[in-house]
């Protein structure tokens, strides 16, 4: 496998701050080296009301920053963040399983748009950040509602924004079509993380120079 970090040259070890396995899974599965930390963050802090690009961006930098103070040694910290937005209408991680079963609902039938934002902060001298994010146009079927019992009763959504998750065995047979970037959904647009990394980092050796 490609070693990422050698190929952008990333003058610092890579510090992902989520606790989120997906997001995980897709930076080990493209070939990045890093290690995690969980950012104490109060999401709540943020108003709802913002555009929902420059919402999730936020909580991005705020858990990268989060991320810095957490991480010891100089490191790129990586934080991200992503909701499902119906109709104007932010839906986050749902308070309990009648609210995913509410959210669901909702969803059933009708096209929402998810957006994932990424934030990269360095603890060095140099001080660098970046914020970027991706929208992305899902669409679902129309559901059952002994689906939606079945899905919630799993426990699967209780912690994704929208209550589902595209990569679950069952959520993923919800949705009828996607227009833009489908890691946007799983919670990490890969390319854009790349790209923005790319000139991160050189943006630092600049400022190194």
């Amino acid at each position: 496998m490609i070693r990422l970090n050698d190929l952008l040259n990333i003058p610092y070890p890579l510090v992902l701050a989520s606790q989120s396995p997906r997001r995980s899974a897709l930076l080990h599965h493209v070939g990045f080296t890093f290690s995690t930390v969980v950012p104490d963050v109060d999401e709540d802090s943020v108003d709802m009301l913002l555009p929902p690009s420059e919402y999730v961006e936020t909580l991005a930098m705020m858990k990268a920053i989060r991320g810095s103070e957490l991480s010891e040694a100089p490191a790129v910290i990586i934080g991200s963040d992503t909701t499902v937005v119906l109709s104007g209408e932010v839906l986050n991680k749902p308070m309990d399983a009648d609210d995913a079963i509410r959210m669901l609902g909702r969803l059933s039938g009708r096209t929402h748009t998810v957006y994932t934002g990424i934030a990269l902060a360095t603890n060095c001298p140099e001080q660098h950040r970046m914020m970027a994010s991706r929208a992305t146009q899902v669409t679902f079927r129309e559901l059952e509602s002994a689906e939606i019992q079945a899905y919630v009763a799993s426990g699967s959504p209780l912690d994704k924004a929208g209550s589902y998750g595209i990569q679950d065995d069952f959520g993923a047979v919800f949705v009828s079509h996607v227009e833009g970037c489908y890691y946007t959904i799983v919670g990490l647009p890969l390319e854009l993380l790349y790209t923005s990394l790319r000139q991160f980092v050189k943006e630092i050796a600049g400022a190194r120079a």
